[in-house]
This record gives structure tokens, sequence and C-alpha cells, in this order.
């Protein structure tokens, strides 16, 4: 009929944690691409998304009811393996049993539950979906102990496992990637980055993508369930990722000082290499080519630079 474009589209998918950084990724991606999203979120999610607290389950319950999402993305997480550890009841209380009730409350329902490469203990890469897990921190076994309890409740559900993640933030620190920007733009004064980890930065656009086409799949396809696996390419220490950052900004990476040991007291243990292979989603036609670290955080990190005016001298 004409005009039935304009009408709400049939699919709907419900995204939790939609005020984080990879939450507003995947609501854009769905709501770009033909589908009714709903975000929710907690803290920050007024006005523009459903405040709704993911550890009450009758508050899960009322919004699936009133909803009724064909597909979930369960991005709302504690992420923070340092603040995991100090705050450990209020991160398992998010990370697995928030989980848990989501997937009881979303039988019938395709749920994509993401999940961290913190659950490879980083001896032995690169790991596949069937390799064993070994977490070295809190936030790892709080992660994996989310997997158990989703995939125990809602057979049906896939995790999507995925590394460190960066993107368009709206404060640097939001990433453990775009945080490094403000020693690459101290530029005078000298310091030291981490350069022992190995570590595989994934642009969330890219993460985003890779959902929505899982989602649109497995409406047609059931078979699309279980664990896979997405990464970025590019392997690099954060030192590694200052100095490209710097580069993309035409900025000194002279200052920065690689440090090949972890100083004492330096938080949560993470893995010396847990390189995801991600073979699963390639073969079935559902990979998505990483748009190229330097461009994409240079996109992430352009509205922090003090001088605007770089723009033009970068891009014209």
């Amino acid at each position: 009929m004409p005009g039935e474009n304009v009408a709400i589209p049939y699919r709907r998918v419900l995204v939790t944690g939609a005020t984080g950084l990879l939450g507003r990724a995947v609501y854009k991606e769905f709501q770009n691409n033909a589908w009714h999203a709903l975000g929710c979120g907690y803290r920050r999610a007024q006005p523009r998304f459903l405040r709704c607290n993911l550890t009450d389950e009758d508050a899960v319950r009322a919004v699936i009811q009133d909803f009724q999402p064909h597909v979930i993305v369960h991005c709302a997480a504690e992420r923070r393996p340092d603040v995991v550890e100090q705050h450990t009841e209020a991160a398992l209380n998010l990370n697995v049993h928030a989980s848990g009730t989501l997937a009881k409350e979303a039988a019938g329902i395709f749920l994509i539950y993401i999940s961290t490469d913190y659950v490879f203990d980083g001896r032995n890469p690169p790991y596949g979906e069937n390799d064993a897990p070994n977490p070295l921190n809190v936030y790892g076994k709080s992660k994996l102990e989310g997997e158990r309890e989703v995939l125990r409740h809602s057979p049906g559900a896939a995790v999507l496992r995925v590394p460190i993640l960066y993107g368009e933030v709206e404060r640097v620190d939001e990433s453990a990637v775009t945080v490094l920007w403000d020693k690459v733009q101290e530029g005078a004064e000298s310091c030291s980055v981490e350069h022992c980890q190995q570590r595989f930065p994934t642009y969330v656009n890219d993460v985003a993508r890779v959902c929505r086409q899982m989602a649109e799949r497995r409406l047609q396809d059931p078979s699309i369930r279980g664990i896979f696996h997405y990464s970025g390419k590019e392997q690099m220490t954060k030192y590694e990722m200052a100095c490209v950052i710097a580069d993309a900004f035409n900025l000194s990476s002279s200052h920065l000082i690689p440090m090949t040991e972890q100083p004492a007291g330096a938080g949560a243990q993470r893995p010396q290499n847990a390189r995801l292979e991600c073979s699963r989603l390639e073969l079935l036609g559902l990979g998505v080519e990483p748009i190229p670290f330097k461009t994409a955080v240079r996109d992430s990190l352009w509205p922090f630079l003090y001088d605007k005016r770089w723009r033009q001298t970068v891009f014209h």
C-alpha cells in the first residue's frame, strides 16, 4: 500500500544499557535499519530512553510484556574490571543475576548477551568459541557466569564476546581506549603508557552491525544461537594505541614512554593476549570488516580537540 513504509517497523528490538557506549551504537544501528527500537537505561536514561532497573524482576517483566520485542540485545553491564573488584556484589547483581532474569522473562525472544574476551586467561591465544574459559579477574568471572545463566534459562540465546571497545564517547574516560587521549594531548609532560598486554581495540559501530545482522538472520534461521566471537583485527598495546591516536591528529608521541612491566597495585589482573578467533560469524556470512583503528578513533575523538581548526587542516 502507498505510504505503508511510514508506519512503525514491525520488527521490535529492546536494547538494555542503551545509555552506554555500546548500547547507544546498537540502538542507533537498529533504528537506522527499519527496526522499532526501545532503549532502556538507569541513571542516565531519561528523557531519551526508558528508565528500568534490570535487577527488579517485575520491572523487567513489565517492559517485555508491554513492548513484546522480537529481539533483546543485552548491553547493560558493569564492565570496568577495577570497579568490579571493589563493588563485587553490585556488579554480580547486574552482570549475572539481571542477565538470568532477562533470559527467564525472554522466553521465545531472541536474546543477544554481550560478553567479553576476559573470560579467557590470555596464555594461549587465539581463542575459539569452544575453548575452555579461565577468567583471571572478578569481571571476567561475572561475565562468564552471566553467559551460563543466559544459556541455562534461554537455550536459544546468543552470546557475543567482544574485546576492548571504543567509539563516539560522551566523555573520554568512557572507554579504556579513548581515555588515552589525555596522555596524548599532554604533549609537554612525559608520561608512561602500558606496553605489556596485547589488545584488539574494537569499534562499537562494527559490533552494532554484527548484532543487527545476527538478529535479522535469526528471524529466518533458528540455528543462530550459542557462542560467537567478534573482534577488531589490529593487535596493539595501549602504548601503541596512544601512538596511533597521536598520529591520527598530527600530534607528537615523543613524550609517551612505553611501560613494559605492570606496576605493583595495578588493579585487577588482565589477560596477556586474549585474542578472539572469529571464524564462526565469518562462516555464516555475519562477519563485519572492521573500520581501521586510525580512522575510527579519529572520528571518535575529534570533538574533544582543544583546537577545532585542526579539523580543516587534516581533512582538507
